[in-house]
C-alpha cells in the first residue's frame, strides 16, 4: 500500500474496504490487482475486509467478458465479501441488449463493440441477435448489480451525487453518470463520496469525496483506495 494519509472520513474499528476504481475490460489488471491486496492482506489482516468494486467492468477494453466472468462466479478473494456496484457502461449495456435502440447506438459510440467482440459477437450483426452471445449468468449478474454501498462515513457509489438532494433521494441516473456539479462541489454532502466515472490521473482525496478512476484503459493504472480507520492508503497496478 501506498502514499497513506489521513481520511475524510471514517470506518468502525476492525474493517477494512479495499475500493476498486472502473475496470472496462482490463481483466489481466483486475486479476494482479486482486492478487496485490491477496498479499496486503496477508501481511496486515484484519477482522472483516470488504471488496467494493465501483462499476464499469465492460467497454472499451480487450476483455470486458473475462471481467464479467470473473466477477460472476463469486467473490475473487475467498473469504472477503465482496459487493459489485452498478456502472453507467453497465446500465447502457443492459438497455441496448433490451432492445432499446437509442441506447443500443449509445453503446456502440462508448465501448460497446469490443464487449461485443469479447462474446465472440459481430458488432454490425442484426441488433437483435446481439443477446444470444451473452450467457445468461452473465447478464443475471449485471442485473443483481447494486447503486450504492454506505459503510461508516462513506457512500460509495459508480459516479457521484447531485449536490443540495438528500443521499436517500438521489435519482438513478445520477449515481451512475453525474460530473457536475459534483465534482466542483465544496458542500457536505453527509458522507464522504467514493467514486470513479471520470478519468482522473492519480487518486484525487478531497474533503467531500474521493476519486477512483485512474483511467486503467486510458494508459493508466487501475486504483484501489483501502480504507481503514481515519486512514487512507492505494494500491494501483
Amino acid at each position: 500500500m501506498q502514499n497513506e494519509q489521513p481520511a475524510p472520513a471514517s470506518l468502525p474499528q476492525g474493517l477494512r474496504i479495499y475500493a476498486v476504481g472502473d475496470i472496462h475490460g482490463c481483466r489481466d489488471r483486475l486479476e494482479a490487482l486482486h492478487a496485490a491486496i491477496a498479499a496486503d492482506l496477508a501481511a496486515r489482516p484484519v477482522a472483516r475486509p470488504l471488496l467494493i468494486h465501483l462499476g464499469d467492468y465492460v467497454d472499451r477494453g480487450p476483455d470486458s467478458a473475462g471481467v464479467v466472468r470473473l466477477l460472476a462466479a463469486g467473490p475473487p478473494l475467498a473469504g472477503i465479501e465482496t459487493i459489485n456496484l452498478l456502472g453507467n457502461h453497465e446500465q447502457t449495456m443492459l438497455d441496448a441488449l433490451s432492445g432499446d435502440r437509442p441506447a443500443a447506438t449509445d453503446w456502440l459510440f462508448a465501448g460497446g463493440a469490443a464487449t461485443l467482440a469479447s462474446y465472440g459477437a459481430d458488432p454490425a450483426a442484426p441488433r437483435e441477435v446481439w443477446p444470444t452471445a451473452i450467457p445468461a449468468a452473465h447478464l443475471d449478474f449485471l442485473r443483481a448489480l447494486r447503486l450504492s454501498h454506505r459503510e461508516g462515513g462513506y457512500l460509495f457509489v459508480h459516479a457521484g451525487i447531485r449536490p443540495g438532494v438528500a443521499l436517500a433521494d438521489q435519482a438513478r441516473e445520477d449515481l451512475l453518470r453525474m460530473r457536475q456539479p459534483f465534482l466542483y462541489s465544496e458542500a457536505d454532502f453527509g458522507a464522504v463520496v467514493v467514486h470513479g466515472h471520470t478519468p482522473v490521473k492519480a487518486p484525487v482525496v478531497r474533503p467531500n469525496r474521493i476519486a477512483l478512476d485512474t483511467g486503467a484503459v486510458f494508459g493508466g493504472t487501475l486504483s484501489c483506495g483501502v480504507f481503514e480507520g481515519d486512514r487512507i492508503g492505494f494500491i494501483a497496478v
